[in-house]
């Protein structure tokens, strides 16, 4: 049986919102042994904690529709390009991802890389969106790096497109939170999606990273998906 690498939630609307999630799924398709123990499936290296959640309640509950991964990032990270070392990963915060060593590079970008990338393309041409959130989320620490904490409760990512990250971030700012500008890493480094799909596109985008402790339960993705959908709603009106 073919492995969808997405699924898609929602109709999106000419000119509205919709929403991008590499990262929220931790599924490994059938054939593929990665070669670690199944409790790390669940960890951050595996899967953007909470993301499926959020994303699922702002296209049912706030009309936003999503297009959403459903393989984990150690299967093949879709938020990487094409050729980067990191696409399949042979180590990721310590834990070595053994099954990936000598894996085959090339089948897995055919099998799901380009059929991700192709659908969501094929999907944001027919949507005309006024703005793309592409949603993710961080480790309040890396378990190889313990000492640095990472104390901001949502950061927005950019590349060259900023202005919409600045509306947002001053937005997320006036709810009491703790915002990040480009952290805990900058989206100048490391924004291969939307730099494909919106940057080189013309298209404006909000690259936004919750901290997995606030997504991690129910309430709380209820709470940041009420939350998002208000600000990115509020970003296109300040954008005008």
């Amino acid at each position: 049986m073919t492995f969808t690498p997405y699924r898609t939630l929602g109709t999106p609307q000419p000119g509205g919102i919709v929403l991008v999630a590499d990262h929220a799924s931790n599924a490994v398709p059938e054939g593929i042994e990665l070669g670690v123990a199944p409790g790390v499936m669940d960890e951050h290296v595996a899967v953007d904690i909470g993301v499926d959640g959020v994303a699922e309640r702002m296209a049912r509950r706030h009309g936003i529709p999503a297009h959403l991964a459903t393989l984990s990032r150690l299967v093949i990270d879709l938020h990487r390009e094409e050729d980067h070392p990191g696409l399949i990963p042979e180590t990721s915060d310590g834990h070595l991802i053994a099954g990936n060593i000598g894996a085959d590079r090339q089948g897995r970008i055919d099998a799901f890389y380009h059929p991700y990338h192709d659908a969501l393309e094929a999907w944001l041409e027919a949507a005309q969106p006024r703005l793309i959130v592409s949603l993710h989320s961080f480790t309040p620490r890396l378990e190889t790096r313990p000492e640095e904490a990472r104390p901001w409760q949502v950061s927005l990512l950019y590349n060259q497109t900023s202005n919409p990250a600045f509306h947002a971030m001053r937005l997320f700012a006036d709810q009491g939170l703790i915002v990040g500008d480009n952290e805990p890493y900058s989206g100048r480094d490391l924004n291969a999606t939307m730099n494909r799909h919106a940057e080189d596109k013309g298209r404006d985008y909000l690259a936004i990273e919750v901290r997995n402790d606030q997504i991690a339960d129910e309430a709380g993705q209820a709470r940041w998906a009420a939350l998002i959908a208000d600000v990115a709603q509020r970003t296109v009106l300040a954008m005008g």
